[in-house]
């Protein structure tokens, strides 16, 4: 009885000290399904002419801190290189319908109301607003939001072929991503967006660049290279998987975490 006893608590002691004590076991299982939970929402906002100051003014004096406020968690804004009245950010919730609370609580704040009416006292400073939803991929489960100066970052979005989405990503995982590293591009974090209706979702990822030439440069040599293009055309081999990608080249706002 004692030998057993001894034993129970020996092992007790060596999971504490590997840090898989009881609770940290639990909480490490209640973080995982946390995380797997989690919804992400990119929204562009297109500002009315001559407006994008007095719209990054207030993202950045207010509206960043009571989207934390209420629950939200700011990932990264960005204006594209192309369109630079347009604003791109993206958030995180622990689910969709604290999503959903989180934004209830944010249009009624008082503060938010004052905030907004003071902003666009001399008129509306967004014209539109557009969200995509979206889920974490497993090509990448976390965020690695890199360092660097003045980077370039590109949002690309890829729509499959009718049920080519997995093989989309098994290329990804396998291939893709080491490339993309090879060949100087840095993977920031990879999405699948959440379709209406059930529809098969798009492959929506960020990848950051020292510049745009140097951007160029990286995706001419990845396209060359003959790693890639046996690697495209073994996962091709039963048809096309791509139907569309679109680009899109952005700076990163001096308030956003991600630069």
């Amino acid at each position: 009885m004692f030998s057993r006893k001894w034993n129970v608590l020996a092992l007790g002691v060596a999971m504490f000290a590997a840090g898989f004590g009881v609770r940290g076991f639990v909480g490490g299982e209640v973080a995982h399904a946390q995380a797997a939970t989690r919804v992400f929402e990119l929204r562009t906002y297109t500002a009315a002419p001559g407006k994008l100051a007095a719209l990054h003014s207030r993202f950045r004096d207010h509206t960043l801190r009571l989207f934390e406020k209420h629950g939200m968690q700011n990932i990264g804004y960005w204006v594209p290189v192309d369109k630079p009245n347009t604003l791109y950010y993206i958030l995180a919730y622990p689910n969709k319908e604290a999503r959903d609370k989180s934004w209830a609580g944010f249009s009624s704040d008082p503060k938010w109301k004052e905030v907004q009416s003071k902003s666009e006292e001399s008129g509306k400073i967004v014209d539109s607003v557009a969200s995509v939803f979206m889920n974490m991929s497993d090509i990448m489960p976390k965020i690695k939001p890199g360092k660097g100066d003045n980077r370039v970052f590109e949002l690309r979005t890829y729509t499959c072929l009718p049920g080519r989405l997995p093989n989309l990503i098994t290329r990804f995982k396998d291939h893709t991503t080491k490339l993309f590293e090879k060949h100087g591009m840095e993977n920031i974090v990879y999405y699948t967006s959440i379709e209406k209706d059930g529809a098969q979702s798009k492959l929506v990822y960020l990848l950051a660049h020292k510049s745009q030439e140097e951007a160029k440069k990286s995706w001419d040599a990845f396209r060359a290279d003959p790693v890639w293009i046996e690697a495209r055309d073994a996962s091709e081999k039963d048809g096309k998987i791509v139907e569309k990608v679109e680009s899109v080249y952005m700076k990163p706002t001096s308030f956003s975490k991600i630069k």
